[in-house]
């Protein structure tokens, strides 16, 4: 039952091409198109950027005219991964998946031959490959960027992981991923809630913008950074607390206390509460009114 509602939906989104562009390959398209570009406009005014004293570091940093490590390159960019483009587009896709049969009127086809659970977990796990393969996509995409900036700064290539990097790089790939997750089961539990493709799509942005600026609200009310309350309330905050904790080159905290417990929770929680309930309010629904 489960392994035949996962081959259905498999087969309905391979042949959906428009949700393969927006979720797939339109990111990735315009992050190595506008890499090449800023490398060659950096290139361009090179001199006047180095004599700017006033010029950020990390423009600073992208002048160096040294070997370039592309190992370090891919650590940063899996640290970069699960960030708001991403997020936005792998939520297009989901949101046609998880949609589509509320606005094809379709659920009363599909109900007779399996179960309400594993038609959901199917979609589930449907998506959550989309979401893996975007993301080796557009990691590919940085990765191409990086080369080709180094070429155009004629810059020595190289790739260089230790053991322990290696360890972190398969770490913040596995963050990013239930990051990503995390955000579309936002959207499987508005479009059950609302049998709406529209709210499935702004639903999940707009709880996302809530979440986003829940840290400084709530530090402006004097919770910290690290409380119950800020990592409970952001699983954005969260990830970048884990993601922290993993980074070789920032401050050791002598105590993390339950910073990761928290962060866990937090990320966690904001995955399964929303698809358990997508899956209680899926059971009782009455599919024969679309």
């Amino acid at each position: 039952m489960w392994a035949d509602a996962t081959r259905a939906e498999a087969f309905r989104l391979i042949h959906s091409r428009t949700t393969w562009f927006w979720s797939v390959v339109f990111l990735p398209i315009l992050t190595l198109v506008f890499g090449v570009l800023a490398a060659w406009v950096m290139k361009s005014n090179m001199e006047r950027l180095a004599a700017d004293t006033d010029a950020p570091p990390e423009l600073k940093a992208m002048l160096v005219s040294g070997p370039m490590n592309l190992g370090e390159s891919l650590l940063q960019s899996a640290g970069n991964l699960a960030g708001p483009g991403l997020l936005l587009f792998t939520l297009i896709g989901a949101a046609t998946v998880y949609a589509g049969d509320y606005r094809w009127e379709t659920w009363r086809l599909l109900r007779p031959r399996n179960g309400r659970i594993p038609l959901v977990i199917g979609k589930v796990l449907v998506v959550t490959g989309l979401s893996l393969i975007a993301m080796v996509v557009l990691t590919a995409a940085t990765m191409s960027s990086e080369v080709i900036r180094g070429v155009i700064f004629n810059r020595t290539l190289g790739f260089s992981l230790d053991g322990s990097e290696v360890g972190t790089l398969f770490a913040l790939w596995g963050l990013a991923a239930l990051r990503v997750s995390q955000f579309l089961m936002l959207g499987l539990l508005a479009a059950v809630a609302t049998r709406s493709l529209m709210a499935a799509l702004f639903v999940p942005l707009a709880v996302g913008v809530a979440q986003f600026l829940a840290p400084n609200l709530l530090g402006a009310m004097g919770q910290a950074p690290d409380s119950w309350i800020v990592l409970l309330a952001s699983p954005g905050a969260a990830l970048a607390a884990l993601q922290g904790l993993l980074d070789p080159t920032a401050v050791a905290l002598a105590d993390p206390g339950l910073l990761p417990l928290k962060a866990w929770l937090s990320l966690i929680g904001w995955t399964v509460l929303p698809l358990a309930g997508a899956l209680a309010l899926f059971q009782r629904q009455d599919l024969s009114k679309e």
